[in-house]
């Protein structure tokens, strides 16, 4: 038995997907790649002023496309996180944990100038991977 991803592009619908031209994920081979998510739902930022209630927004954003994608939060090997304010680091790092605590993929954590909307507090990608598995053949 092999087991098949969907290959292509995967959309949720943001406003800035077709205005800016990317899609939220990217199934290529065993390789998922989700873009940068933001508590922005619905085209408002959500929980403005608390970057742990937008980090668990975001993630939950991304991981909706990455079970679109046709894998789980276990199949996540790499996680970045930029946070705008350095003293949000350990509020941000909570919320991750609290996710992604058994799986330990790799983390980046960035400070960073700002983000696109000066109330978003947090931006988080997500890479997963699983291998397509190949049907076995005796020799």
């Amino acid at each position: 038995m092999s087991t098949q991803m969907p290959e292509g592009r995967i959309s949720s619908g943001g406003p800035w997907e077709d205005r800016y031209g990317y899609a939220r994920a990217v199934v290529a081979g065993p390789h998922v790649l989700v873009s940068g998510c933001t508590a922005t739902v619905g085209g408002e930022v959500q929980h403005v002023g608390d970057a742990y209630q937008q980090t668990l927004t975001a993630f939950s954003i991304a991981l909706d496309a990455v079970e679109k994608a046709g894998i789980t939060r276990a199949d996540v090997v790499r996680t970045r996180l930029y946070v705008v304010n350095a003293g949000d680091f350990d509020a941000v790092g909570k919320a991750h944990g609290e996710i992604f605590g058994d799986v330990r993929p790799v983390c980046t954590s960035v400070q960073v100038a700002g983000l696109v909307d000066e109330r978003m507090l947090v931006e988080v990608e997500v890479e997963g991977y699983r291998p397509v598995e190949r049907g076995t053949h005796e020799d």
